[in-house]
Protein backbone atom coordinates (compact mmCIF):
# COMPACT_ATOMS: atom_id res chain seq x y z
CA UNK A 1 0.00 0.00 0.00
CA UNK A 2 1.78 3.40 -0.99
CA UNK A 3 2.85 4.98 1.97
CA UNK A 4 2.16 9.04 2.20
CA UNK A 5 5.31 11.51 2.34
CA UNK A 6 5.28 13.32 5.51
CA UNK A 7 8.64 14.84 5.42
CA UNK A 8 9.43 18.64 6.86
CA UNK A 9 10.81 20.50 3.86
CA UNK A 10 11.08 24.15 5.50
CA UNK A 11 14.12 25.18 7.23
CA UNK A 12 12.40 27.19 10.07
CA UNK A 13 11.36 24.45 11.65
CA UNK A 14 14.67 23.11 12.09
CA UNK A 15 15.17 25.58 15.09
CA UNK A 16 13.19 24.14 17.49
CA UNK A 17 13.51 24.11 21.20
CA UNK A 18 15.88 21.06 22.71
CA UNK A 19 13.89 22.60 26.06
CA UNK A 20 11.53 24.10 27.81
CA UNK A 21 13.59 27.15 28.22
CA UNK A 22 11.10 29.90 26.44
CA UNK A 23 14.66 31.63 25.60
CA UNK A 24 15.37 28.87 23.33
CA UNK A 25 12.07 28.85 21.50
CA UNK A 26 12.82 31.19 18.53
CA UNK A 27 11.44 29.41 15.48
CA UNK A 28 12.24 31.69 12.97
CA UNK A 29 15.87 32.08 10.72
CA UNK A 30 16.33 35.07 9.32
CA UNK A 31 17.50 33.69 6.38
CA UNK A 32 14.23 31.86 5.47
CA UNK A 33 10.52 31.66 5.48
CA UNK A 34 8.78 33.98 8.17
CA UNK A 35 5.54 33.10 10.09
CA UNK A 36 5.13 37.22 8.72
CA UNK A 37 4.72 35.45 4.57
CA UNK A 38 4.68 31.70 5.33
CA UNK A 39 0.78 29.86 5.58
CA UNK A 40 0.18 31.88 2.35
CA UNK A 41 -1.40 28.33 0.47
CA UNK A 42 -2.19 24.65 1.26
CA UNK A 43 0.93 23.38 0.50
CA UNK A 44 2.57 25.44 3.09
CA UNK A 45 0.05 24.20 5.66
CA UNK A 46 0.69 21.14 5.21
CA UNK A 47 4.26 21.27 5.47
CA UNK A 48 4.46 23.24 8.44
CA UNK A 49 2.29 20.19 9.74
CA UNK A 50 4.44 17.69 8.47
CA UNK A 51 7.18 19.14 10.69
CA UNK A 52 5.09 18.02 13.27
CA UNK A 53 4.63 14.48 12.23
CA UNK A 54 8.40 13.98 11.57
CA UNK A 55 9.70 14.40 15.05
CA UNK A 56 7.86 10.64 15.84
CA UNK A 57 10.46 9.44 13.85
CA UNK A 58 13.83 10.60 15.65
CA UNK A 59 16.03 8.28 17.46
CA UNK A 60 14.58 9.49 21.02
CA UNK A 61 10.62 8.36 19.96
CA UNK A 62 9.55 5.55 17.71
CA UNK A 63 13.48 5.65 15.65
CA UNK A 64 14.84 3.81 18.29
CA UNK A 65 14.67 4.68 21.98
CA UNK A 66 10.97 4.25 22.58
CA UNK A 67 10.33 0.95 21.86
CA UNK A 68 13.51 -0.42 23.82
CA UNK A 69 12.38 1.97 27.26
CA UNK A 70 9.27 0.41 27.38
CA UNK A 71 9.45 -3.20 26.22
CA UNK A 72 12.69 -3.17 28.84
CA UNK A 73 10.63 -1.53 31.81
CA UNK A 74 7.12 -3.69 30.88
CA UNK A 75 9.66 -6.91 30.92
CA UNK A 76 8.46 -8.26 28.00
CA UNK A 77 11.69 -7.98 26.51
CA UNK A 78 15.21 -9.73 28.18
CA UNK A 79 18.76 -8.04 26.91
CA UNK A 80 21.44 -9.99 25.14
CA UNK A 81 25.09 -9.62 26.47
CA UNK A 82 25.67 -7.14 23.82
CA UNK A 83 22.63 -4.91 24.73
CA UNK A 84 24.01 -1.32 25.10
CA UNK A 85 24.20 -0.06 29.02
CA UNK A 86 22.08 2.90 27.99
CA UNK A 87 19.11 0.34 26.92
CA UNK A 88 19.37 -2.18 29.81
CA UNK A 89 18.87 0.80 32.30
CA UNK A 90 15.38 0.34 31.80
CA UNK A 91 15.20 -3.33 32.32
CA UNK A 92 16.64 -3.03 35.64
CA UNK A 93 15.22 0.56 36.58
CA UNK A 94 18.77 2.24 37.45
CA UNK A 95 18.02 5.34 35.69
CA UNK A 96 18.26 8.78 37.12
CA UNK A 97 17.91 11.83 36.50
CA UNK A 98 21.20 12.35 34.69
CA UNK A 99 20.01 9.75 32.00
CA UNK A 100 20.94 11.08 28.36
CA UNK A 101 18.20 8.86 26.89
CA UNK A 102 15.39 10.29 29.15
CA UNK A 103 16.78 14.18 28.33
CA UNK A 104 15.84 13.29 24.84
CA UNK A 105 12.69 11.75 24.71
CA UNK A 106 11.82 15.05 27.10
CA UNK A 107 13.54 17.05 24.48
CA UNK A 108 11.92 15.29 21.15
CA UNK A 109 8.44 15.68 22.49
CA UNK A 110 8.85 19.39 23.46
CA UNK A 111 10.46 19.77 20.20
CA UNK A 112 7.03 18.32 18.71
CA UNK A 113 4.34 20.22 20.91
CA UNK A 114 6.37 23.78 19.52
CA UNK A 115 6.31 22.51 15.93
CA UNK A 116 2.12 22.03 16.53
CA UNK A 117 2.33 25.52 18.48
CA UNK A 118 3.78 27.15 15.23
CA UNK A 119 0.95 25.91 13.03
CA UNK A 120 -1.49 26.37 16.15
CA UNK A 121 -0.30 29.96 16.55
CA UNK A 122 -1.53 31.08 13.33
CA UNK A 123 -4.54 29.96 13.26
CA UNK A 124 -6.07 33.57 12.39
CA UNK A 125 -3.52 33.82 9.31
CA UNK A 126 -4.79 30.37 7.94
CA UNK A 127 -8.55 30.95 8.46
CA UNK A 128 -8.20 34.38 6.56
CA UNK A 129 -7.38 32.41 3.45
CA UNK A 130 -9.99 32.88 1.32
CA UNK A 131 -11.85 29.54 0.44
CA UNK A 132 -10.53 29.86 -3.16
CA UNK A 133 -7.11 28.91 -1.72
CA UNK A 134 -8.37 26.21 1.10
CA UNK A 135 -11.76 25.29 2.13
CA UNK A 136 -12.89 26.07 5.53
CA UNK A 137 -12.89 21.99 5.97
CA UNK A 138 -9.36 21.58 4.64
CA UNK A 139 -8.54 24.76 7.20
CA UNK A 140 -9.95 23.07 9.72
CA UNK A 141 -8.59 19.56 9.26
CA UNK A 142 -4.98 20.75 9.67
CA UNK A 143 -5.49 22.85 12.66
CA UNK A 144 -6.97 19.46 14.23
CA UNK A 145 -3.98 17.58 12.80
CA UNK A 146 -1.53 20.04 14.74
CA UNK A 147 -4.13 19.31 18.20
CA UNK A 148 -4.33 15.89 17.45
CA UNK A 149 0.23 15.72 17.29
CA UNK A 150 0.18 18.27 20.40
CA UNK A 151 -1.89 15.81 22.31
CA UNK A 152 -0.45 12.68 21.28
CA UNK A 153 3.58 14.35 22.39
CA UNK A 154 1.46 15.02 26.05
CA UNK A 155 0.63 12.11 26.21
CA UNK A 156 3.71 10.71 25.93
CA UNK A 157 4.71 13.14 28.35
CA UNK A 158 2.67 12.99 30.74
CA UNK A 159 2.46 9.28 31.18
CA UNK A 160 6.27 9.15 31.62
CA UNK A 161 6.85 11.97 33.66
CA UNK A 162 3.50 13.33 35.43
CA UNK A 163 3.06 17.23 35.52
CA UNK A 164 4.75 19.00 32.47
CA UNK A 165 5.25 22.30 32.08
CA UNK A 166 2.02 23.33 29.60
CA UNK A 167 2.74 25.38 26.37
CA UNK A 168 -0.78 26.43 24.61
CA UNK A 169 1.57 28.08 21.78
CA UNK A 170 4.52 30.20 21.15
CA UNK A 171 5.76 31.95 24.06
CA UNK A 172 5.94 35.74 24.27
CA UNK A 173 8.89 36.27 26.89
CA UNK A 174 12.38 34.59 27.98
CA UNK A 175 10.90 33.15 31.52
CA UNK A 176 10.88 29.84 31.62
CA UNK A 177 7.70 27.64 33.46
CA UNK A 178 6.58 25.81 36.01
CA UNK A 179 5.41 22.52 36.14
CA UNK A 180 1.81 22.00 35.31
CA UNK A 181 -0.39 19.16 37.10
CA UNK A 182 -0.78 15.47 35.34
CA UNK A 183 -4.66 16.73 36.26
CA UNK A 184 -3.96 19.70 34.70
CA UNK A 185 -2.37 18.42 31.31
CA UNK A 186 -4.51 15.53 30.88
CA UNK A 187 -7.24 17.99 30.87
CA UNK A 188 -5.63 20.20 28.17
CA UNK A 189 -4.33 17.17 26.06
CA UNK A 190 -8.17 15.61 26.01
CA UNK A 191 -9.50 19.23 24.70
CA UNK A 192 -7.13 19.05 21.60
CA UNK A 193 -8.35 15.18 21.30
CA UNK A 194 -11.91 15.93 21.53
CA UNK A 195 -11.22 19.32 18.75
CA UNK A 196 -9.00 16.80 16.78
CA UNK A 197 -12.23 13.93 16.76
CA UNK A 198 -14.42 16.67 15.70
CA UNK A 199 -12.83 17.83 13.01
CA UNK A 200 -10.14 15.33 11.60
CA UNK A 201 -10.74 13.83 8.39
CA UNK A 202 -12.43 10.08 8.24
CA UNK A 203 -9.93 7.72 7.10
CA UNK A 204 -11.77 6.71 3.95
CA UNK A 205 -11.08 10.44 3.12
CA UNK A 206 -7.29 11.42 4.52
CA UNK A 207 -4.07 10.40 2.70
CA UNK A 208 -2.34 7.14 4.29
CA UNK A 209 -0.34 8.31 7.64
CA UNK A 210 -1.90 11.13 8.71
CA UNK A 211 -3.89 11.49 11.62
CA UNK A 212 -7.86 10.44 10.97
CA UNK A 213 -11.05 11.19 12.87
CA UNK A 214 -10.68 7.85 14.21
CA UNK A 215 -7.65 7.50 15.25
CA UNK A 216 -8.52 10.98 17.44
CA UNK A 217 -11.70 9.06 18.64
CA UNK A 218 -9.68 6.36 19.80
CA UNK A 219 -6.69 8.36 21.21
CA UNK A 220 -9.50 10.28 22.95
CA UNK A 221 -10.62 7.17 24.54
CA UNK A 222 -7.38 6.18 26.09
CA UNK A 223 -6.84 8.97 27.42
CA UNK A 224 -9.99 9.12 29.39
CA UNK A 225 -10.01 5.24 30.25
CA UNK A 226 -6.23 6.78 31.73
CA UNK A 227 -8.19 8.89 33.77
CA UNK A 228 -10.65 5.81 35.27
CA UNK A 229 -13.48 8.09 33.32
CA UNK A 230 -14.76 4.74 32.12
CA UNK A 231 -18.25 5.66 30.80
CA UNK A 232 -16.93 8.70 28.59
CA UNK A 233 -14.04 6.42 27.01
CA UNK A 234 -16.32 3.69 26.25
CA UNK A 235 -18.51 6.53 24.62
CA UNK A 236 -15.46 7.61 22.33
CA UNK A 237 -14.80 3.90 21.19
CA UNK A 238 -17.93 3.45 20.59
CA UNK A 239 -18.10 6.13 17.93
CA UNK A 240 -15.44 4.63 15.82
CA UNK A 241 -16.56 3.49 12.53
CA UNK A 242 -14.85 1.79 9.35
CA UNK A 243 -12.41 -0.28 11.06
CA UNK A 244 -11.90 -4.02 12.10
CA UNK A 245 -9.23 -6.71 12.75
CA UNK A 246 -7.33 -8.07 10.05
CA UNK A 247 -8.19 -11.81 9.05
CA UNK A 248 -4.24 -12.40 9.07
CA UNK A 249 -2.51 -11.39 12.47
CA UNK A 250 0.72 -10.63 11.03
CA UNK A 251 -0.38 -8.47 8.09
CA UNK A 252 -0.50 -5.78 10.70
CA UNK A 253 3.23 -5.78 10.85
CA UNK A 254 4.46 -6.14 7.09
CA UNK A 255 5.23 -3.31 5.12
CA UNK A 256 3.21 -4.08 1.98
CA UNK A 257 0.07 -4.25 4.03
CA UNK A 258 0.21 -1.17 6.07
CA UNK A 259 -2.53 1.38 6.82
CA UNK A 260 -5.27 -1.95 6.34
CA UNK A 261 -8.32 -2.07 8.15
CA UNK A 262 -7.19 -2.61 11.63
CA UNK A 263 -4.67 0.38 11.44
CA UNK A 264 -5.99 3.21 13.33
CA UNK A 265 -2.95 5.46 14.04
CA UNK A 266 0.79 4.56 13.18
CA UNK A 267 4.16 6.00 12.50
CA UNK A 268 5.24 6.49 8.79
CA UNK A 269 8.95 5.21 7.54
CA UNK A 270 9.86 4.39 4.09
CA UNK A 271 13.59 4.38 3.39
CA UNK A 272 13.01 4.76 -0.20
CA UNK A 273 12.78 9.01 0.93
CA UNK A 274 15.82 8.95 2.43
CA UNK A 275 17.54 8.14 5.74
CA UNK A 276 21.00 9.94 5.41
CA UNK A 277 19.96 11.25 8.92
CA UNK A 278 19.18 8.29 10.60
CA UNK A 279 22.21 8.23 13.17
CA UNK A 280 21.70 12.30 13.78
CA UNK A 281 17.90 13.02 14.31
CA UNK A 282 17.77 11.66 18.10
CA UNK A 283 15.76 15.03 18.69
CA UNK A 284 16.39 17.52 16.10
CA UNK A 285 13.40 15.85 13.83
CA UNK A 286 15.88 17.44 10.96
CA UNK A 287 16.89 16.16 7.74
CA UNK A 288 15.60 11.94 6.01
CA UNK A 289 15.00 9.89 9.14
CA UNK A 290 12.80 7.82 7.03
CA UNK A 291 13.68 3.99 8.60
CA UNK A 292 13.63 2.47 12.40
CA UNK A 293 16.51 0.62 13.92
CA UNK A 294 13.88 -1.55 15.65
CA UNK A 295 14.21 -4.50 12.99
CA UNK A 296 18.07 -5.26 13.43
CA UNK A 297 18.17 -4.07 17.14
CA UNK A 298 15.59 -7.14 17.76
CA UNK A 299 16.96 -9.34 14.85
CA UNK A 300 17.50 -12.92 15.94
CA UNK A 301 19.91 -13.08 13.02
CA UNK A 302 21.35 -10.11 13.36
CA UNK A 303 22.24 -7.47 16.14
CA UNK A 304 20.14 -9.66 18.35
CA UNK A 305 20.41 -7.40 21.63
CA UNK A 306 17.11 -8.23 22.56
CA UNK A 307 14.88 -11.56 22.76
CA UNK A 308 11.30 -12.60 24.16
CA UNK A 309 11.04 -12.98 28.29
CA UNK A 310 10.49 -16.16 29.48
CA UNK A 311 7.36 -14.42 31.61
CA UNK A 312 6.04 -13.29 28.30
CA UNK A 313 6.24 -16.22 25.93
CA UNK A 314 4.89 -18.65 29.30
CA UNK A 315 1.45 -16.03 28.98
CA UNK A 316 0.30 -17.79 25.66
CA UNK A 317 -2.26 -20.76 25.51
CA UNK A 318 -2.30 -23.80 24.09
CA UNK A 319 -3.26 -22.83 20.70
CA UNK A 320 -2.94 -19.85 20.40
CA UNK A 321 -1.39 -18.88 16.87
CA UNK A 322 -0.09 -15.27 17.93
CA UNK A 323 2.79 -17.18 19.60
CA UNK A 324 4.26 -18.30 15.82
CA UNK A 325 3.03 -14.86 14.73
CA UNK A 326 5.07 -12.68 17.33
CA UNK A 327 8.27 -14.84 17.78
CA UNK A 328 10.71 -17.21 15.91
CA UNK A 329 11.36 -20.70 17.31
CA UNK A 330 13.80 -23.61 16.38
CA UNK A 331 12.67 -24.48 12.72
CA UNK A 332 10.58 -21.64 11.96
CA UNK A 333 11.17 -20.86 8.18
CA UNK A 334 11.83 -17.08 6.57
CA UNK A 335 12.81 -15.40 3.70
CA UNK A 336 9.72 -16.68 2.14
CA UNK A 337 10.07 -20.23 3.34
CA UNK A 338 13.54 -20.82 1.80
CA UNK A 339 15.67 -20.32 5.25
CA UNK A 340 15.32 -22.09 8.83
CA UNK A 341 16.28 -20.54 11.79
CA UNK A 342 18.64 -22.93 14.06
CA UNK A 343 19.55 -23.66 17.72
CA UNK A 344 23.00 -21.44 16.41
CA UNK A 345 20.83 -18.70 15.52
CA UNK A 346 19.10 -18.96 19.55
CA UNK A 347 22.55 -19.22 20.58
CA UNK A 348 24.45 -16.42 22.70
CA UNK A 349 27.61 -16.23 25.35
CA UNK A 350 24.89 -17.06 27.99
CA UNK A 351 23.18 -19.97 25.78
CA UNK A 352 20.35 -21.09 23.79
CA UNK A 353 17.20 -18.57 24.10
CA UNK A 354 13.90 -19.92 23.81
CA UNK A 355 12.35 -17.45 20.68
CA UNK A 356 13.33 -14.33 18.86
CA UNK A 357 11.31 -11.40 18.07
CA UNK A 358 9.63 -11.91 14.79
CA UNK A 359 7.11 -8.83 14.81
CA UNK A 360 8.16 -6.21 13.09
CA UNK A 361 11.07 -8.17 11.59
CA UNK A 362 11.15 -7.89 7.76
CA UNK A 363 12.69 -11.66 7.60
CA UNK A 364 9.35 -12.53 6.22
CA UNK A 365 11.00 -11.82 2.86
CA UNK A 366 15.00 -11.15 3.49
CA UNK A 367 17.72 -13.59 4.64
CA UNK A 368 18.79 -10.64 7.10
CA UNK A 369 18.10 -7.40 8.61
CA UNK A 370 19.75 -3.86 8.00
CA UNK A 371 19.85 -0.64 9.70
CA UNK A 372 17.15 0.59 7.79
CA UNK A 373 13.41 -0.70 8.27
CA UNK A 374 10.33 0.54 6.36
CA UNK A 375 8.43 -1.07 8.84
CA UNK A 376 5.42 1.58 10.52
CA UNK A 377 5.28 1.07 14.01
CA UNK A 378 1.39 1.21 15.03
CA UNK A 379 0.53 3.20 18.47
CA UNK A 380 -3.12 2.46 17.99
CA UNK A 381 -4.39 -0.89 16.81
CA UNK A 382 -8.23 -2.13 16.53
CA UNK A 383 -7.27 -4.92 18.75
CA UNK A 384 -6.56 -2.57 20.97
CA UNK A 385 -9.33 -0.12 20.89
CA UNK A 386 -11.81 -3.14 20.97
CA UNK A 387 -10.07 -4.36 24.53
CA UNK A 388 -10.17 -1.16 26.23
CA UNK A 389 -13.59 -0.39 25.33
CA UNK A 390 -14.10 -4.38 26.92
CA UNK A 391 -12.30 -2.64 29.73
CA UNK A 392 -14.48 0.68 30.05
CA UNK A 393 -17.54 -1.91 29.42
CA UNK A 394 -16.24 -3.82 31.80
CA UNK A 395 -16.12 -1.16 34.46
CA UNK A 396 -19.62 0.42 33.61
CA UNK A 397 -21.46 -3.13 34.55
CA UNK A 398 -21.60 -3.81 30.86
CA UNK A 399 -19.84 -7.20 31.53
CA UNK A 400 -21.67 -9.48 29.13
CA UNK A 401 -20.42 -6.65 25.90
CA UNK A 402 -17.12 -6.96 27.44
CA UNK A 403 -16.76 -10.48 27.00
CA UNK A 404 -18.12 -10.09 23.13
CA UNK A 405 -15.23 -7.71 22.91
CA UNK A 406 -12.90 -9.78 24.28
CA UNK A 407 -13.98 -13.20 22.18
CA UNK A 408 -13.78 -10.90 19.30
CA UNK A 409 -10.11 -10.71 19.77
CA UNK A 410 -9.93 -14.44 20.47
CA UNK A 411 -11.69 -15.44 17.95
CA UNK A 412 -9.17 -14.35 15.46
CA UNK A 413 -6.39 -16.28 17.39
CA UNK A 414 -9.08 -19.30 16.77
CA UNK A 415 -8.81 -19.87 20.68
CA UNK A 416 -11.67 -20.65 22.77
CA UNK A 417 -14.67 -18.04 23.44
CA UNK A 418 -14.74 -16.93 27.52
CA UNK A 419 -17.88 -18.24 29.44
CA UNK A 420 -20.17 -15.81 29.59
CA UNK A 421 -21.36 -16.18 32.81
CA UNK A 422 -17.53 -14.72 33.68
CA UNK A 423 -17.89 -12.03 36.97
CA UNK A 424 -16.50 -8.41 36.86
CA UNK A 425 -13.46 -9.57 38.36
CA UNK A 426 -12.69 -13.03 36.25
CA UNK A 427 -13.40 -10.39 32.88
CA UNK A 428 -10.99 -7.78 34.28
CA UNK A 429 -8.29 -10.83 34.73
CA UNK A 430 -9.00 -11.91 31.09
CA UNK A 431 -8.57 -8.76 30.12
CA UNK A 432 -4.89 -8.83 31.74
CA UNK A 433 -3.90 -11.70 29.92
CA UNK A 434 -5.12 -10.65 26.12
CA UNK A 435 -3.95 -7.59 25.99
CA UNK A 436 -0.72 -9.11 27.49
CA UNK A 437 -0.57 -11.90 24.44
CA UNK A 438 -2.47 -9.60 21.43
CA UNK A 439 -0.06 -6.30 21.74
CA UNK A 440 3.17 -7.93 23.33
CA UNK A 441 6.04 -5.68 21.88
CA UNK A 442 3.87 -2.69 21.08
CA UNK A 443 4.84 -0.20 23.93
CA UNK A 444 1.48 -0.25 26.08
CA UNK A 445 1.99 -2.82 28.80
CA UNK A 446 4.15 -0.91 31.00
CA UNK A 447 1.25 1.30 31.44
CA UNK A 448 -1.39 -1.18 31.06
CA UNK A 449 0.32 -2.03 35.36
CA UNK A 450 0.57 1.10 35.98
CA UNK A 451 -2.69 1.96 35.50
CA UNK A 452 -4.03 -1.22 36.70
CA UNK A 453 -2.11 -1.13 39.84
CA UNK A 454 -0.73 -4.33 39.72
CA UNK A 455 3.10 -3.40 39.40
CA UNK A 456 3.82 -5.50 42.92
CA UNK A 457 2.93 -8.36 41.00
CA UNK A 458 4.19 -7.93 37.17
CA UNK A 459 7.29 -6.22 38.80
CA UNK A 460 8.15 -8.61 41.47
CA UNK A 461 11.80 -9.35 41.26
CA UNK A 462 13.11 -6.05 39.46
CA UNK A 463 14.26 -3.03 40.69
CA UNK A 464 10.78 -1.42 40.39
CA UNK A 465 10.24 0.38 43.03
CA UNK A 466 7.03 1.79 44.22
CA UNK A 467 6.26 5.60 44.48
CA UNK A 468 9.23 5.93 42.34
CA UNK A 469 9.38 4.52 38.64
CA UNK A 470 6.22 4.85 38.11
CA UNK A 471 7.84 8.01 36.39
CA UNK A 472 11.21 9.06 34.78
CA UNK A 473 12.90 11.61 36.99
CA UNK A 474 12.72 15.52 35.32
CA UNK A 475 16.12 15.76 33.49
CA UNK A 476 18.93 17.59 34.99
CA UNK A 477 19.24 19.48 31.84
CA UNK A 478 16.04 21.04 32.59
CA UNK A 479 16.42 22.21 35.51
CA UNK A 480 19.63 23.67 34.64
CA UNK A 481 17.80 25.62 31.90
CA UNK A 482 14.19 26.13 32.85
CA UNK A 483 14.99 28.73 35.61
CA UNK A 484 10.85 27.80 36.68
CA UNK A 485 12.05 24.52 37.59
CA UNK A 486 14.45 23.40 40.65
CA UNK A 487 15.01 20.13 42.56
CA UNK A 488 12.22 20.76 44.84
CA UNK A 489 10.14 19.97 41.81
CA UNK A 490 11.93 16.58 40.95
CA UNK A 491 9.56 13.49 41.31
CA UNK A 492 10.19 11.65 44.40
CA UNK A 493 13.06 9.27 44.69
CA UNK A 494 15.04 10.90 42.01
Amino acid sequence: MRKYRIIAIVALFLGVTQSCDESDLELVNPNTLSPETFFADENQIRSAVNAAYAQNQTNALYGRLLFYMYDNMSQENSANPQQEANKVTYKNFSFDSSNNEISEFWDSCFKGINKANFVLSNVERINELPDAVISQRLKNKYIAEARFLRAHYYFLLVTRFGGVPIFDGLPESAEGRPRNTKEEVYAFLTEDFRFAAANLLPKGEEDNGRATQGAAQAYLGKVLLYQGLFADAYDAFNAMTGYDLEDDYFDNFKEETEHGIESVFEIQYDRSLGTAAKWDSNVSGEGFNESTFRGQDYGVLDWFNAYPSDDLLDEYEDGDFRMDANFYFEGDTYNNGTGVILESDLTTAEGVRRAGWRKYQNYYRRTAEEQESSINMKVIRYSDVLLMMAEAANETNRTPEAIDLINRVRDRADLEDLPDNLSKEQVFDALVHERKVELAGEQVRFDDILRWGISNTELAGTNFQQGKHEVWPIPDREIAANDAINQEDQNPGY
